[in-house]
């Protein structure tokens, strides 16, 4: 497929009060040599290294031009500051599309999920754009908002943060007219010395920057609810829920799983909805439910979402399931390992907990990062949803997992180790025929380490199995 022209030199240096070194078109923008493509401009950030150092080879990669602080021997714009530039950029983008209504995610846990299960929503019912991988910080939000086409009619955005005073420019950068928090909980909360209030507070700062007569949706069974609620209106939002609670707009009634799919009934305005998932996870129940709503907020129809939540297929590390056949026999490996906290935790041992399963569920969990002085606490009170849940066997890896492992039975004791790499070997020396393997954890933790070495055993696949 062709790609479109994004940006042409003369566009780049309005956009940024940028001087162009001769006339060229971009197709896309890229920080990156590793991922971009040919007709992409390529930003020369300043990061861990200076961004010009890797021009070069970005124009043997194909680049269609560099937007630079200096002069190189290619095509660009230059600009005092490039990453200023890239701000400048992704409000023009913003500007020159004015007919696309935005939307804009955040929250504790799941806002990468419901983020492109909104985003395929929004593709049935016409041009759309999306945040791709977790690009969700200081530069994602920009970078996501300049590859926006002129002609694009809906958007959503992943909004992150760590620390207080982060979403609020970013929000100013998107402008939405729709904004959602999936939930609030104890995340990052090592960097705001009043813990959960902090972070409730800094997600709220997602409703600062949003366009007049914007929609809030917001998690009516989250502690915070009643705080947020109050924020978003005081702003001048209007409040969409979305939980299991009496009383909410989108409401769960009920979520199981049947045929190796998630079976959702709910209501929505009082009015049945019913549908099934290829995710399994008891989470996605209210993930569902918000998903409803924010499509509702950007103006696609109920069939439309109800369709996209269908075929929506689960994230790499966050729910996808693989069967791997290995010698030992063959087992579902659950891949959950993109990151974890106490609230994605629970949920995600509790989802296990109601799966069944013809041999054992079996859980292998890496320290949960950035959680502060009680971190020790939040591993070792895991030990209550396994028990609830009724987990088979548990193994370990890290040193804040080991207050977990302490706190466990032996009868549920599979394994521990203090490195993430010494997981896989104990598992794969246990793991039986028709066992459930679930695999979670932080990024930081190595616990994708673990999945890939588990997914590596498939002998169909050619591995050592």
């Amino acid at each position: 497929m062709t790609r479109r022209s994004l940006w042409t030199a003369a566009n780049l240096a309005k956009a940024t009060g940028g001087r162009a070194s001769r006339a060229f078109q971009a197709h896309g923008v890229s920080i990156d040599t590793r991922s971009l493509e040919p007709g992409d401009l390529f930003i020369a950030l300043d990061g861990a290294r200076d961004g010009h150092e890797f021009v070069a080879q970005a124009m043997a990669s194909g680049a269609a031009g560099v937007l630079a602080s200096r002069p190189v021997d290619a095509p660009h714009v230059l600009v005092p500051d490039t990453f200023l530039a890239l701000q400048a950029l992704g409000i023009a983008a913003r500007e020159r599309a004015a007919q696309a209504r935005r939307a804009a995610i955040t929250g504790s846990v799941g806002k990468t999920s419901v983020t492109q299960a909104v985003a395929a929503g929004l593709a049935r019912a016409g041009r759309a754009h999306t945040s791709v991988k977790s690009y969700n910080n200081h530069i994602g939000v920009p970078l996501t908002l300049a590859r926006m086409p002129a002609d694009t009619e809906r958007a959503v955005f992943e909004i992150g943060m760590n620390h207080a005073d982060e979403i609020t420019p970013l929000s100013g950068m998107v402008r939405p007219h729709v904004v959602a928090i999936t939930t609030v909980g104890p995340v990052h909360v090592e960097n705001f010395p009043d813990g959960e209030t902090g972070v409730a507070r800094a997600k709220a700062e997602i409703f600062d920057g949003t366009a007049q007569g914007a929609v809030a949706v917001l998690n009516a069974d989250n502690r915070w609810f009643g705080c947020l609620s109050a924020r978003a209106r005081a702003r001048g939002l209007v409040v969409r829920s979305f939980g299991r609670a009496e009383g909410a707009d989108a409401r769960l009634t009920d979520f199981g799983v049947e045929a190796g799919r998630g079976v959702i009934r709910g209501e929505v305005d009082g009015r049945p909805v019913d549908l099934t998932l290829s995710q399994t996870g008891a989470h996605w129940g209210l993930n569902a439910m918000a998903v409803l709503l924010l499509l509702e907020a950007m103006d696609v129809s109920q069939q439309d979402g109800l369709a996209a939540l269908s075929d929506f297929q689960a994230l790499p590390g966050r729910g996808a399931e693989s069967l791997v056949r290995s010698h030992m026999g063959d087992f579902t490996l659950i891949d959950e390992s993109y990151n974890a906290n106490p609230i994605s935790m629970a949920a995600t041992i509790g989802s296990l907990g109601v799966r069944r399963a013809p041999g054992r569920r079996i859980l292998a969990l890496t320290d949960m990062l950035e959680l502060g002085d009680e971190a020790t606490r939040f591993h070792a009170d895991l030990a209550r949803p396994i028990a609830d849940a009724g987990i088979d066997l548990v193994f370990c890896a890290g040193p804040l997992m080991k207050s977990l492992w302490d706190a466990l039975p032996s009868t549920r004791r599979g394994g521990y180790a203090v490195e993430a790499s010494e997981l896989a070997p104990m598992i794969s020396a246990t793991v039986g025929q028709g066992d459930l393997v679930m695999v979670k954890g932080s990024n930081g933790s190595r616990a994708g380490l673990v999945a890939g070495a588990l997914r590596a055993l498939d002998r169909s696949a050619g591995g050592a199995g």
